[in-house]
């Protein structure tokens, strides 16, 4: 017996047809792999903001200066101009600041540097660290201007409510203390985790300048100082490799090698650089968003030893000044091709923090690979005697 399906066709056309206006609009939430527009409560979709390098995040604006800032897999930022309203409708995980700002509680310590390439330091007032390799953090933190309230993972919940925070930024960090956030939270302290640190490419850290700048109503500043980066990196394009091997690591305290990826930044950077990361294939089967990876030093010494360079970094353990320093890290570093070649190079503290100036950290690992560093005065990177 034939069934009759006339009756079910019109409904499989609406349910189609509802799909497909969902897959269209974005279905209210983030934006879809097309890179269309969420919809935000009854705001009207004017534009997407234009990314070179960046893919962390997204910021589509909508009529009357409003802008959602959208970054992957975490958090959702709707930037309300200053004097304007809140829109109705909004979804829930929208986190809804409100211009100017002057209360934020900075507990990523990668974009304060950010916020200094714009002049935006006095929209900070709380801070997650007392230690700070920028010039213009130290001087704010010695003038009263920063004031601690706690770790990222301790913060003083009750001078943040009191003393009026209005943003709490936090880097990936976080996660491994959900807890802390849950309860910024609960409390009315609107908190975002920044992604900047999980970008593959070196200037895609720094292109997070443009984020902060719709934040803070400093766009064109933001532009300008992520073109300067930029500017420094074209010039390099259509270098040769130097053909120059690169270590890159420290070692912690357990005594083992702390190095990165080979689809890392740092690797990135050495390679825009004009330099071969001594890692081939190290981390490219692992799942994991971390961009370093652990190994004992027998594993390192056996891969590395004879690389042509090596770049301590001591942007994350205490500085090193001599080759002595070195050496105390382990005995068998003295066997390194790069040290009996008197290559033996260390990043200052400030690198980590400085993620407004990678264009001008891969200009001085150029001159290092070069040759043209010797007796020059670099700011980020110094050889070990």
């Amino acid at each position: 017996m034939k069934k009759n399906l006339s009756f079910r066709a019109p409904a499989l056309l609406l349910a189609l047809c509802m799909a497909l206006s969902l897959l269209l609009t974005g279905c209210g939430g983030k934006g879809n792999s097309n890179g269309e527009a969420p919809t935000v409560g009854n705001l009207k979709y004017e534009s997407t903001m234009p990314l070179e390098y960046a893919d962390q995040f997204a910021v589509y604006r909508y009529e009357g200066g409003y802008s959602l800032i959208d970054m992957v897999d975490s958090d959702r930022i709707l930037v309300v101009p200053e004097g304007k309203e809140i829109p109705d409708g909004l979804d829930d995980d929208i986190v809804v600041v409100q211009q100017p700002l002057d209360h934020i509680y900075m507990a990523a310590t990668s974009a304060m540097a950010l916020f200094d390439a714009i002049d935006a330091l006095d929209t900070i007032a709380f801070v997650g660290t007392q230690h700070w390799y920028i010039e213009n953090a130290i001087q704010a933190m010695q003038d009263g201007k920063f004031i601690y309230a706690g770790k990222y993972n301790t913060p003083d919940y009750e001078m943040l409510i009191n003393q009026g925070c209005q943003l709490a930024i936090e880097s990936t960090m976080i996660l491994h203390n959900p807890e802390v956030k849950e309860k910024m939270m609960e409390l009315g302290i609107k908190t975002v985790v920044e992604r900047s640190s999980y970008e593959d490419h070196p200037l895609g850290r720094t292109e997070w300048v443009k984020l902060y700048g719709v934040l803070l109503g400093k766009e064109e500043e933001a532009e300008a100082a992520f073109r300067t980066e930029v500017d420094k990196i074209k010039a390099l394009e259509g270098t040769e490799s130097t053909g120059k091997t690169v270590a890159f690591f420290y070692v912690n305290s357990n005594g083992n090698v702390v190095t990165y990826k080979t689809n890392g930044y740092v690797p990135s950077m050495i390679r825009i650089a004009g330099g071969e990361y001594i890692f081939t294939d190290l981390g490219l089967d692992e799942d994991s968003k971390l961009s370093t990876v652990n190994m004992n030093m027998e594993e390192f010494y056996y891969t590395a030893k004879d690389a042509d360079i090596i770049i301590y970094n001591c942007s994350i353990v205490s500085q090193l000044h001599t080759l002595e320093d070195f050496f105390d890290q382990s005995p068998v570093l003295k066997d390194f091709k790069a040290v009996q070649e008197d290559n033996v190079w260390c990043t200052s503290r400030s690198m980590f923090q400085q993620t407004d100036k990678m264009g001008s950290i891969i200009e001085e690992m150029h001159a290092i690979f070069t040759g043209e560093a010797e007796g020059e005065d670099l700011h980020y990177i110094f050889k070990l005697q």
